[in-house]
Parts: C-alpha cells; structure tokens; sequence
C-alpha cells in the first residue's frame, strides 16, 4: 500500500528516538554509545526515507539528564555517534531536540508539551506542521504531533497506546517503502 500524502521537500520529518530509531530499552537508558543500537533497517532505509523529506528532525525524551546518569555533553556525543552514522549511510538529521527533566517537572518540554516542536520553528521557519510527520512509539509521541497539526505514524512495540495514529507499522523501513 502507498500513501497518498504528497510527500516532497516542503515536509517536515519528526522522529521519537528510542523504540523508533534505535532499540529501546525498557526499564533502562541508553548511556553510552556501545548500547546504541539501531533497529534492524533503520541505517539501510534512511537514505531513501530522510530524502523525500525537506527537513528531518529527532525529538527524545531524556530523562535520564534529570536522574543525572548522564550530562548533557555526554549525550550530545551519543547524538553526535548517531548523527554520523546516519551521514555515513548518506543520511541526514537537521537537528536533534532533547527535554532532558523528569517527568512531571513543570514547565516541562517532554513530549507530549510542544516545545521541541516549537524550537525547531524558531531556527527553521520554514516548517508547516500541516506538512509535517511525527513517527513515534508512545501516546505522548502521537499527542505531540497531533496537537501541532501532523500526520502521524506509531511504530509498533511493547508500549501500550491509546491514541489513534493516522497509520501503524512495523518499523520506519515499512514507513520508508509507503511513501
């Protein structure tokens, strides 16, 4: 099945990281690069997925900075790691957006608040969020996107969601062979 969505360069790309990009591990974090794990397809497929797209943006909760298991520097190289992974694969992320406070913290920027969403406006005009894509893995992923006025896309896992996304699928290589 393809979408009919019209995909070009005008759209905007919004990804989760964990459970969508990279394996996720419940219960735990992903403090260093050995533990990074990219899911099976996702190097192979973004290439030909991150191209269709204008902009390709990752929007993460981290709340393992407000634990303090990790700095802020420590995971920017992680992002940095995988950022150059994506590049080696002929793939390229614009910018990588974290909300590193614990949940429940007020104001918060963890998703579902639109504050990443909004940050990345602010350097890239540009962006509609009608024209825009959140892939995700968990409610607060689809309220994020679905409160800016995206389509949205819910990679299947563990995690139980209550929202109803425009699609689900497997893996962001199923989404890449859609479009």
């Amino acid at each position: 099945m393809k979408l009919d969505w019209d995909i070009d360069k005008t759209w905007t790309l919004f990804l989760d990281r964990d459970g969508v990009i990279n394996e996720r591990v419940f219960g735990g974090y992903i403090l260093q690069t050995k533990d990074f794990v990219f899911k099976e397809g996702v190097l192979e497929s973004a290439s030909s997925l991150f191209g269709k797209f204008g902009k390709v943006f990752i929007v993460t909760n981290q709340q393992c900075i407000g634990k303090a298991l990790i700095t802020e520097v420590e995971l920017n190289a992680i992002h940095n790691w995988m950022c150059k992974k994506f590049s080696e694969n002929k793939a390229r992320i614009n910018a990588v957006f974290v909300a590193g406070e614990l949940k429940n913290t007020v104001p918060s920027r963890r998703k579902p608040s639109i504050e990443m969403g909004l940050d990345a406006k602010g350097k890239y005009p540009e962006i509609d969020f009608s024209k825009s894509i959140m892939v995700g893995d968990t409610d607060s992923d689809l309220e994020f996107g679905l409160k800016l006025g995206m389509k949205t896309v819910l990679i299947e896992s563990e995690e139980r969601c209550d929202l109803s996304p425009n699609i689900k699928l497997a893996s962001l290589t199923d989404f890449n062979k859609m479009l």
